[in-house]
């Protein structure tokens, strides 16, 4: 891929568009290869957008998060496995914020900003194969396997995770740190460039000031923002392929003629192919509404901070679960329905359409999405809120 100039002046969408359409140019040869998008990530890292999310007292931009998100989702239309690495480096680096004090993590803010940098995941907390051990007041060793570590490789600073006996650690450590390695071994149907695979901790030496412990995860209803910020990444991420594939399914039927029955002459005005985009549509506006609110009560309850209650942290879960659940039921709908306004010329490999449906049913299985069904029923009829965990 050329290189594309960006300037710091430059509007956070408008650079996310930017990146939009030079990644559409590759998206289905790099969906086939599979493997690390290191052209790709380079673009993202000269582009300025790794400092949105990074308040500007560390040199960031300090972006709200209906900037952050929307930069994911336009992402997400061309490249859903960018959206998602990019998407994950915003959400480490809010993990940070929630988790530990300005004291602690202003320096790895501001080597971020000044310098580009990459955020990985191996945080995982349902894979407890990575043990710690304590070798001394403020040494600790990290050794085992964490899987599902997207962004990982090509990273700069990687968020991990460990059992210290039956208590969860959470660290940030450099990636190149002696003892990770980080194995290749993702290769699944969707998300194929996302780097989900394996890392291994051979005896990696973490200090305890690398530790996230003040006020640690999950420990305060801020702090138990987390979790909803990754399930909102994903709602972006869904709808944003769902708008890759509408936008793709609408241009191709401009160049079609109707079927031979069809008393129409082109496939624009055919009756049918008119209905099925206003399904679509309707889906897509549907979700485009549910997600304008969900964002809009994130944003007010990040602004809150430390005083933002249980009951208010409860409130704006239902809403994103909400949204949660129109964004998969759409997105999977749309992407596997394009090909009937399409025809059977759009099942062509050389193509590749089918990636739409591929990234979103492989990215939606990341969390049962019945349970989220369970947590919006029960508060429906109950009025109970959801429990804070790492996945609601």
């Amino acid at each position: 891929m050329n290189a594309v100039d960006f300037s710091i002046h430059d509007d956070p969408i408008e650079i996310a568009q930017t990146l939009a359409s030079e990644f559409a140019k590759t998206a289905a040869a790099r969906d086939r290869q599979g493997g690390n998008p290191k052209n790709e990530r380079d673009q993202l890292r000269t582009s300025g957008l790794l400092s949105l999310s990074i308040p500007q007292q560390y040199g960031g931009i300090g972006a709200d998060w209906t900037t952050i998100f929307n930069t994911i989702r336009i992402i997400a239309q061309a490249d859903s496995s960018l959206a998602h690495v990019y998407g994950f480096h915003h959400l480490l680096i809010a993990t940070v914020q929630l988790f530990s004090q300005p004291e602690q993590y202003a320096r790895w803010f501001e080597q971020t900003a000044q310098r580009q940098l990459f955020w990985g995941n191996a945080l995982n907390p349902l894979d407890q194969r990575v043990q710690i051990e304590q070798l001394s007041e403020v040494e600790y060793s990290f050794h085992g396997d964490k899987s599902f570590c997207s962004g990982s490789m090509d990273s700069d600073f990687l968020l991990c995770s460990g059992y210290l006996n039956d208590q969860l650690l959470i660290g940030v450590i450099p990636s190149q740190r002696e003892g990770i390695h980080f194995l290749g071994d993702w290769n699944n149907m969707g998300q194929r460039q996302t780097d989900s695979g394996t890392t291994h901790f051979e005896q990696v030496k973490i200090f305890k000031d690398e530790l996230l412990l003040n006020p640690g995860p999950l420990s305060t209803p801020f702090a138990s923002l987390r979790p909803l910020i990754a399930q909102l990444i994903f709602v972006h991420l869904f709808l944003g392929v769902a708008e890759g594939a509408f936008e793709t399914a609408r241009q191709a039927v401009q160049q079609q003629k109707a079927w031979f029955k069809s008393s129409a002459e082109t496939a624009v005005q055919d009756a049918y192919i008119q209905k099925h985009f206003a399904e679509f549509y309707v889906q897509l506006e549907s979700v485009r509404l549910l997600t304008e609110k969900a964002v809009k009560l994130l944003q007010q309850a990040w602004q809150q901070g430390e005083q933002l209650t249980a009951q208010q942290r409860g409130e704006v879960s239902v809403v994103i679960a909400t949204s949660k659940i129109a964004a998969t039921q759409s997105s999977l709908f749309i992407t596997q329905n394009i090909f009937q306004v399409m025809g059977a010329r759009a099942t062509t490999a050389q193509l590749n359409l089918d990636r739409f449906w591929r990234n979103v049913r492989t990215q939606t299985l990341h969390d049962p999405i019945d349970y989220k069904y369970q947590e919006v029923g029960e508060w429906v009829l109950t009025g109970k809120v959801p429990e804070p965990s790492f996945y609601s």
